[in-house]
């Protein structure tokens, strides 16, 4: 996994037992399935349930969206996206685009190299402390941030709850990150008593739900939880992200160019102290198409799991129920017959995203799983990409275009540049 052989491991496997194996995969029965009808079986069926790690099981919470099924995915996913869709987040491109500024500010300006893969962490982060509690900057948003990092970090490590373990530190972490959510809960609750309190953050807009007897849709616990999963998803999906859109455009100076015209002519627009708005994004259609590629190639995660909670019959193959199935993005993002070239870099597959058959670009899932911070995930990469392209010019410090996965994929040194800042008029 750390060598980066995982995609190479699936297609030597697809090409000796076929596309549907079984095999024991961390000493448990597994299933591995590939390609358009798998990806909508896993997408869709109801006789399947998330099957997260025991260490995300236990660092993210039981009450949360990637664990539970039934009437209680549909109640969370539908609270979630509440706050989550494109009408609702429309309002908050100007606070994104504040809070994305100020990084720059004080993370790049005035330096001559910079890691890139932290800083992105480091991004994400603070824009989800903004745009889901509402937490200002200050002592209280930076032990928020130092504690989330200390939770991912060890969030697919082996579980051994040791002391100086990862996972110990983690267990720690998750723990402080509880506490000062519910704190935040119990703050929220009592201010949103004031007749003008806005509910401009996740939180409050979980707080605020109601089901049909008007009693409150979500436990505290629930928010809890979720709110872990929602911060550890957009973290993961964005960071890494822009993190190799960064690399892949110091290798590639004709998309470069073609993003930087199109993201000029949206600043061209503006005046030196204009936000970006939802319309300017729309305008960035190059951009996100470049995007998209760049996660067909470099998928985040490569795979998922999933448990049976039946015996299920698959192209003609009984799977036993309580097995584990696993299936690969890189399966149907890498196979020729949908996407020609696979391996060439050609972000105008993605012009008409209805010509591609469905379930075979699966990023950010899909059907009725599909992931529900996708369109919060494309205005935090679009607004990051502006400012970067149209005020920053960098190189690569390390040439070798290698990266390991840890599963998430990190490039060599955590992708090191040379920047310099543009001169605006």
């Amino acid at each position: 996994m750390r060598a980066n052989t995982t995609e190479k491991w699936f297609e030597d496997r697809v090409n000796k037992y076929g596309p549907i194996s079984k095999l024991t995969l961390f000493g448990t029965p597994t299933v591995f399935i590939h390609g358009q009808a798998a990806n909508k079986f896993v997408f869709t069926s109801n006789t399947l349930n998330n099957q997260q790690p025991p260490s995300v099981q236990t660092l993210l919470g039981k009450r949360g969206l990637l664990e539970v099924t039934d009437e209680d995915h549909k109640r969370l996913r539908g609270a979630l996206m509440a706050f989550l869709k494109p009408e609702v987040l429309k309002q908050y491109v100007g606070n994104m685009d504040v809070e994305i500024k100020k990084h720059f500010e004080m993370h790049w300006q005035g330096k001559e190299t910079v890691t890139v893969m932290p800083l992105m962490m480091t991004l994400t982060f603070n824009i989800m402390c903004s745009l889901l509690f509402d937490l200002e900057h200050g002592e209280r948003r930076d032990k928020f941030v130092k504690w989330f990092k200390e939770l991912t970090n060890g969030m697919w490590s082996i579980p051994i709850n040791l002391p100086f373990t990862r996972f110990n530190r983690s267990i720690q972490a998750t723990s402080r990150i509880q506490n000062m959510i519910m704190d935040i809960i119990h703050e929220k609750r009592s201010r949103m008593q004031e007749a003008n309190y806005l509910h401009n953050d996740l939180i409050s807009s979980l707080l605020s739900l109601r089901g049909d007897d008007n009693a409150t849709l979500l436990s505290d616990q629930e928010i809890v939880d979720n709110v872990r999963v929602v911060m550890v998803a957009g973290h993961d999906t964005s960071s890494i992200l822009l993190t190799f859109l960064i690399r892949h455009l110091a290798n590639d100076p004709v998309v470069y160019a073609a993003i930087l015209k199109e993201q000029e002519d949206i600043a061209a627009t503006k005046s030196s102290e204009g936000l970006l708005t939802w319309e300017d994004l729309a305008k960035m259609k190059f951009t996100w198409r470049t995007a998209l590629e760049l996660l067909r190639i470099i998928p985040p995660v490569p795979a998922g799991f999933r448990r049976t909670r039946k015996d299920i019959e698959l192209g003609g193959y009984l799977i036993p129920k309580g097995w584990q199935v696993c299936w690969a993005a890189n399966m149907t993002h890498m196979n020729d017959s949908i996407f020609p070239e696979p391996s060439k870099f050609d972000p105008s597959r993605f012009e008409n995203q209805a010509s591609i058959p469905p379930y075979c670009f699966v990023a950010f899932g899909a059907g009725p799983r599909i992931c529900p911070g996708y369109e919060f995930a494309r205005i935090e990469v679009l607004v990051t990409m502006h400012y970067l392209v149209t005020r920053y010019t960098w190189k690569l410090c390390c040439n070798d275009n290698k990266f390991s996965r840890d599963p998430i994929a990190i490039p060599t040194q955590g992708l090191p540049i040379n920047i310099e800042q543009k001169n605006r008029l």
